[in-house]
């Protein structure tokens, strides 16, 4: 069987290709240009590459970059007022806080704080609310890459059974959301999950976001199945991701990836929140 590998770095070029026209139209239409708040809380230098690739992201597509970086010892009180001046900020349209935080600061608490129209992360307890009930609202930015990448490449959804191997509120839970309202049948595999194999195997699509590497290899996986790689590690051969991937080659009939799969569609994805946002900012005011 021939496997067809999704280029996910390809589908984010041609997504931010498109957005670079749409926020140029945004601009022209309103006299506005989008804002990006990346709020970076210490000096973790994996945190930081990732926020160097949003901010430089956002600059090529004519988004104004109004980042703030903050000490380690920064107190909660201090980190919930620069959320609350960026949330009253007109010209910053989305807020990311850059995760995991340092010791002692509560993230929800803190995304929380974040308006709902300006949750370019799709993580408040109101954004995974409009999620569940299907109302329109800003969408968590890797699930919403997983659903462009399968759309790219051609991938029917409705009708199929999907296993999803990970729960977090981050890509699992919000990703099963996005596939039920596509009519996919989706199951959650997580730790707890009994006899995990046999669910996997009669995945048609199978998406690993268990966070554990190489966990998912051929004998987990349906022949022909389309298989999505969330994961991504640093290890002594480079970067792997949490599917065995040389095994699955001439066995799955589509696969991403890692690096160069579901990475670059994240970053597209935010970038294309961040301008949804600006229109809700628009919209509101």
């Amino acid at each position: 069987m021939h496997t067809t590998i999704i280029d996910g770095a390809a589908v984010a070029r041609d997504v931010l290709e498109s957005l670079t026209l749409e926020v140029a139209a945004f601009r022209e239409r309103t006299g506005r240009q989008p804002g990006l708040a990346t709020v970076l809380v210490g000096e973790d230098p994996a945190s930081e590459v990732y926020v160097r690739n949003k901010r430089r992201s956002a600059e090529r597509l004519g988004i104004a970059d109004h980042h703030r970086h903050l000490p380690a010892d920064t107190t909660q009180a201090r980190l919930l007022e620069v959320i609350d001046e960026l949330a009253s900020d007109d010209a910053v349209s989305g807020i990311l806080a850059q995760l995991p935080l340092p010791g002692g600061l509560d993230a929800t608490t803190v995304i929380d704080r974040i308006p709902w129209y300006k949750d370019v992360d799709g993580l408040t307890t109101t954004s995974a609310g409009l999620l569940a009930r299907a109302r329109p609202g800003l969408r968590p930015c890797t699930p919403s890459g997983v659903i462009t990448l399968l759309d790219s490449a051609g991938v029917e959804i409705a009708g199929r059974e999907v296993v999803v191997v990970g729960r977090s509120e981050l890509v699992g839970r919000p990703l099963a959301q996005l596939l039920l309202q596509r009519d996919a049948t989706v199951t959650t595999v997580h730790s707890r999950t009994r006899n995990a194999r046999e669910v996997t195997l009669r995945a048609e699509i199978l998406v690993v976001a268990a966070g554990i590497p190489h966990l998912i290899g051929r004998d987990d996986t349906r022949a022909g199945a389309t298989v999505i790689d969330v994961g991504i590690h640093r290890s002594a051969e480079g970067l792997i991701g949490d599917v065995r991937f040389e095994e699955l080659l001439g066995h799955a009939s589509h696969m991403t990836p890692v690096p160069g799969g579901v990475g670059p569609m994240t970053i597209a994805a935010l970038m294309r929140n961040t301008l949804q946002a600006a229109m809700l900012g628009e919209a509101i005011a």
